[in-house]
C-alpha cells in the first residue's frame, strides 16, 4: 500500500497516544475471545486536533491521487463521523452518515443528512471509515449508500489489519467498492520497530500475527476465550 505524506507522522502518533497498542507478550483478549497482540482505538485520535488534521489532509491526498471529487462524504457511525465532518469541511461537501441498522422509532433512517430527498439521487459518494478489520461493518454501509442510490467506489479509512477476511469480504463486493488507508499493520509494526516502541524478538510475533490472526494465540498458549 502506498503511504501517504502524513503516514508517518500519524503512525509515531498513533503509537505514542496509544490510539494503536502492540503488546506480543501479553495479548489482547477481542470482543471475539481471541487473543490477538494488537488493539486499535482510534477514537483515542479525537483528543488531538493535530491528529485530526493530519487524518483529513490524508485523506484529501488520497483523493487527489485517484482523481475523484465526490459529492457526498458518509461517514460510518460512530467513529467515522467526526472524519467525515472534517473531510467534508475542509473540501466544502454535504456530510452524512450511516448507521449500522434502521432506527427504530421516527422515521426509522439508516442514512441521516440526506435532506428531503431521503436518497443520494445517484451522486458520487465517499465512504469514511476509522477501522476496516473483518470488513463487515464497513459492507454494510457500502451496501446501505448503494441502496438509497449512491454511488460508493472508495472506502477511505485510517487503519486496517489486512486481513484475508476483509480482503475479501469487499472483493465479493458488486459494485465494487475499494478499500484504501492511511495506515496498515504492517507499516505500524515497521515504525514501531524504528521508533523503539518495539525490541527487535518482539517483531517476529507481530508478523506472525499478520500471517494466521485467528491461530496465532492458541500457537503461542492463549486459548480462545468462550463469550
Amino acid at each position: 500500500m502506498e503511504m501517504t505524506k502524513y503516514s508517518y507522522a500519524l503512525a509515531k502518533k498513533a503509537l505514542e497516544m496509544g490510539a494503536v497498542r502492540l503488546s506480543p507478550e501479553k495479548p489482547f483478549c477481542w470482543a471475539s475471545g481471541y487473543y490477538m497482540p494488537i488493539y486499535n482505538d482510534n477514537r483515542t485520535l479525537l483528543a488531538d486536533p493535530e491528529a485530526r488534521k493530519m487524518i483529513a489532509m490524508a485523506f484529501s491526498e488520497i483523493l487527489e491521487k485517484l482523481g475523484f471529487d465526490p459529492e457526498n462524504v458518509a461517514g460510518t457511525s460512530t467513529a467515522g463521523i467526526p472524519h467525515a465532518t472534517t473531510l467534508g469541511d475542509m473540501l466544502q461537501k454535504p456530510v452524512s452518515y450511516i448507521r449500522s441498522s434502521n432506527k427504530d422509532h421516527g422515521l426509522q433512517n439508516q442514512i441521516e443528512g440526506l435532506g428531503k430527498a431521503k436518497t443520494y439521487e445517484g451522486k458520487k459518494v465517499l465512504l469514511i471509515e476509522d477501522l476496516i478489520s473483518t470488513g463487515m461493518s464497513s459492507i454494510k454501509a457500502v451496501k446501505a449508500i448503494q441502496e438509497a442510490d449512491g454511488k460508493v467506489p472508495y472506502c477511505l479509512a485510517i487503519f486496517t489489519y489486512g486481513t484475508q477476511q476483509g480482503k475479501d469480504a469487499f472483493e465479493a463486493l458488486d459494485p465494487k467498492c475499494e478499500p484504501i488507508t492511511i495506515l496498515d499493520y504492517n507499516y505500524v509494526i515497521q515504525i514501531a520497530k524504528e521508533t523503539g516502541y518495539i525490541k527487535p524478538e518482539q517483531e517476529q510475533m507481530l508478523l506472525e500475527w499478520s500471517a494466521a490472526p485467528f491461530t496465532w494465540g492458541e500457537n503461542h498458549g492463549w486459548k480462545k476465550e468462550e463469550k
